[in-house]
């Protein structure tokens, strides 16, 4: 009788600590739970210890921390007609846990299909160039819509990020030399504008040096002083103006100067007249235009026949 006593105790007191371990519950801090009983939703519980009814109240655990959701890489067509492929990355978190269990059944798969589905038709109305450099704006749009559509649901998307834009080879090539190209124009356009401006300069400088021509002198002064200090090359400089001026208007003073000078008229006739008259005689004795070495040679020997 009492062995049966005891074994009957033993059994109860199994039995307790069994009910009492399926009635008793430890959430974390970042965890909370939503308890229906007999199928009803009642109200969230925790953190710390919760005591449930065995066999009439069950709980899910529902966690509050941020979850990182990796979006698989989608391909999109842009708007410009260029093929491309974009991975990108958003958070959320749960902010109301009831309504994160029973208005979605999975909340993992449900965010991650619809910020899918909001990547392609997002993306796919821009175009590759603001793809490229209006990452931020487009962040931005793309969390707003996603957290639109998930707000019904209890949960709150904090971020969403493009990671990575893949576009095809030949693409880039094309990226690549249209670049090369703007910074060429915008080379020329620099050097353009530079050249304006030094032509401007030197307008302003010829005016101020139109005004006292000794300023042009005191800059050939300081260009033969700031050449003077360079002795790797040698530099010829013609001389001053004014000393060239002064060197011609003088010329009739080198020496010499008296030799070149226009002959008499009176003397040029003179010569004209005896070079005349030597012409004449010597026609009429034709004699006298022989050589002397022609007049000492001895006649031939024997007549002509």
């Amino acid at each position: 009788m009492i062995v049966a006593v005891v074994v009957a105790l033993l059994c109860v007191i199994v039995a307790g600590l069994a009910i009492a371990a399926a009635s008793v519950r430890v959430l974390r801090e970042y965890e909370r739970g939503v308890v229906f009983r007999l199928g009803r939703v009642t109200a969230q519980r925790g953190p710390g210890l919760i005591l449930l009814m065995p066999g009439i109240d069950r709980m899910v655990r529902v966690s509050l921390r941020t979850v990182t959701l990796k979006i698989p890489a989608q391909e999109i067509i842009t708007r410009d007609n260029v093929p491309a492929r974009v991975t990108a990355v958003a958070y959320y978190r749960v902010i109301d846990p009831t309504r994160s269990v029973v208005e979605i059944e999975n909340v993992l798969s449900a965010t991650s299909q619809i910020a899918q589905t909001t990547l392609r038709s997002v993306l796919g109305k821009a175009e590759l160039d603001s793809l490229l450099s209006e990452r931020e704006q487009l962040n931005e749009h793309l969390q707003q819509i996603i957290d639109d559509q998930t707000e019904p649901w209890g949960i709150k998307v904090t971020t969403v990020e493009i990671k990575d834009v893949e576009i095809p080879e030949r693409m880039q090539h094309a990226m690549a030399r249209q670049a090369e190209a703007e910074r060429e124009r915008r080379a020329k356009i620099i050097s353009a504008e530079g050249e304006f401006q030094a032509s401007a300069r030197l307008n302003d400088a010829a005016d101020v040096i139109s005004r006292n021509p000794v300023t042009i002198q005191l800059r050939y002064f300081q260009t033969l002083m700031e050449v003077s200090n360079s002795q790797s090359s040698t530099i010829v400089f013609s001389p001053p103006l004014d000393a060239l001026q002064a060197f011609m208007g003088g010329r009739s003073a080198q020496p010499g100067a008296e030799a070149r000078e226009a002959p008499d008229p009176a003397r040029l006739d003179d010569a004209l007249t005896a070079a005349r008259a030597a012409l004449a005689s010597a026609t009429a004795d034709p004699a006298r235009l022989m050589s002397p070495a022609d007049a000492e040679a001895p006649e031939p020997v024997g007549g002509t026949g």
